[in-house]
Order: C-alpha cells, then structure tokens, then sequence
C-alpha cells in the first residue's frame, strides 16, 4: 500500500497540484488555480511521480488522465487535504474564532433559501467564506465523495444520495404561476391535470425537479406538452412573466421572485404533492467543523415556517 501520510518527503502542495490538474483537465488551468506558473506544478507533480515510484498522470502533449495508481494517489490526495483543512479549521475554533472555506453545492430549486442560512452563519461566523455553486444531485454526491464539497443541499426522498447524513431543511410544495386573467387565474387553488392544460414553460428534462414535476403529473393522468422548457429557474421565470405561459415553480422561489403583476402562484391540488430537501455531508468522523457550524445554524432557523408563511401571501 502506498504510504502517503506518513511519507516525510511528502509535500502537500503537489498532493494539491495533483487534485487541481484532475479538477481542471489542463494543467494551464490547474497552474492558475493553484496560482503557480504551469512549469511550477508540473514539476511538482513529477516530483510526487518521483516520490511515490511510479507515474501517475498518462501523458502526450496534454493531459489524458491519471494511471491506475495514480487513481489511489488522488483518492488519497483528497482525504489527506481535507483532513488538513478539517484540522487547521479546528486549530483556529481552539483559538477563538472559527475560519476557512464552506463549500456547499445545492440543486437548483433551493437556490432561493440558501441565504436564510449562510446571513445568520456569516453574522455568528465573520471568518468563514462560503461558496454556493448550483449543482444536480450526482455532481454534489460526487463533490461530497470527492472532498469538494462540505454540505449540500438536495432532495432526501427522490433519487436519494448514498453515503451521506442528512437533516430536513423544509417540504418543497408546488404552486401554478399564471396569468391571473387566464382560465384558472381566479381560482384558489388548481389541479396537476388543469394546469397541463395550460400552455407551459418548464425545467428541462435533465433536471431533478423536472423529473418530480414529471411524476406527479403522471400521478394525477395528466401528460403536460411544454413548449418552452430551460435549464434555468430564473429563465422560466422570465417567460412566465413576459410571454403566454404558465409555470410549475418550487415555492422556495416566491422568496427571491415576487409574483409579478397581473399574474397569481396558485397551490396545486390533486395531489397535494411535496419533496424533502435537507443538507447532507459525508458520512465520516470526524465531521468538518465548518459543516458542524451550518448544521447549527439551520437548528436555529425555521425554513419550513417562513417559507410556507410566504406561500400563504401569495
């Protein structure tokens, strides 16, 4: 077995030049994410070849992937730096303050509410930066199992991830956003198999909720033909608001867009349908002390409250 920890000649930089050069796919790109010139880190991923007694990377004149053994070196890479950085955030709670980089990934549909966690967490936590990218369900799995990721936060009970611990954030609900003229403008609440009636603008088919909205569409006997579909929240919204279409929308959404004039979010019935979203993190121990503080900080704040307070204004 290789003997990456305890190697004394071992350098964690080239251990992080390794990772950035899988991440990035070039080293032109790896070099600049590390900040060092491309000579820098491909020298130095030569030297951890040169330490370790075997290549790592396939080489011609770009990069073309790792060998096998350099496949258990970068497995090992990753765990080796994430414990460091795990043990540098924990060294600096011992000091008084805790510090370093939250990484959290989120499926798109809960985009909207992640800043009624990390405000309060920023606030109790002035040291911590966090980074939020919009992801699927398998790249946060991925993230979370690549040590790219502290937290995400995705659907519990639909297409469920492995490997992971999980809390529930708040039920995602469905409402109907529609011109409030229309047919079913004037009505309290709406039924799956009325709104695919409708002219409709939704997620495309690659998309985890579009697959949900799918489902219970299919629950209900309805079978909606969307004419205009996108990958962007934000892009359907737009055509909702601008065009003849109707939209199923997430109601964590009513947080960031309001309603716009004119037109109505209406609860879906028949089913009443909901999803579980909650964050999930590696299961493994020790957990990552910055995931521990956002894991406090969503015990303290009531998703589920204030963002079905909000569908109720609507």
């Amino acid at each position: 077995m290789i003997d990456l920890v305890y190697h004394e000649r071992m350098d964690l930089r080239h251990l992080g030049y390794l990772v950035a050069l899988v991440r990035e796919e070039h080293f032109g790109r790896a070099a600049r994410a590390c900040h060092v010139s491309q000579p820098t880190l491909s020298s130095g991923i030569r030297r951890l070849e040169s330490e370790v007694g075997f290549p790592i990377v396939r080489r011609s004149q770009r990069y073309e992937g790792l060998t096998p053994e350099g496949e258990t070196v970068l497995e090992w890479a990753r765990r080796i730096l994430a414990d460091v950085g795990g043990l540098d955030a924990e060294l600096d709670a011992m000091r008084g303050g805790l510090s370093g980089q939250l990484r959290i990934g989120a499926i798109p549909t809960s985009l909207a509410c992640v800043s009624l966690l990390t405000t309060p967490l920023s606030a109790t936590h002035p040291g911590i930066t966090v980074t939020v990218q919009s992801l699927n369900s398998r790249q946060i799995e991925r993230g979370l199992h690549d040590f790219e990721l502290e937290l995400g936060i995705t659907y519990l009970d639909s297409e469920p991830l492995t490997g992971v611990r999980a809390v529930t954030l708040y039920e995602e609900q469905y409402v109907l956003l529609t011109d409030a003229t229309g047919p079913l403008g004037g009505r309290e609440e709406a039924t799956w198999a009325e709104a695919a009636a409708l002219p409709l603008c939704l997620l495309t088919a690659d998309m985890q909720n579009r697959r949900i909205v799918d489902g219970i569409f299919h629950e209900a006997g309805a079978h909606p033909r969307p004419t205009i579909e996108t990958n962007s929240v934000s892009t359907m919204f737009a055509h909702v608001r601008d065009g003849p279409w109707s939209s199923v929308m997430a109601h964590a959404w009513l947080h960031v867009f309001d309603v716009p004039g004119g037109m109505r979010a209406i609860p879906l019935v028949e089913p009443v349908a909901t999803r579980t979203v909650g964050l999930v993190w590696l299961d493994r121990d020790p957990e990552p002390i910055l995931a521990r503080a956002l894991l406090g900080v969503a015990g303290d704040v009531d998703l589920e409250r204030q963002l079905t307070r909000l569908r109720r204004r609507v």
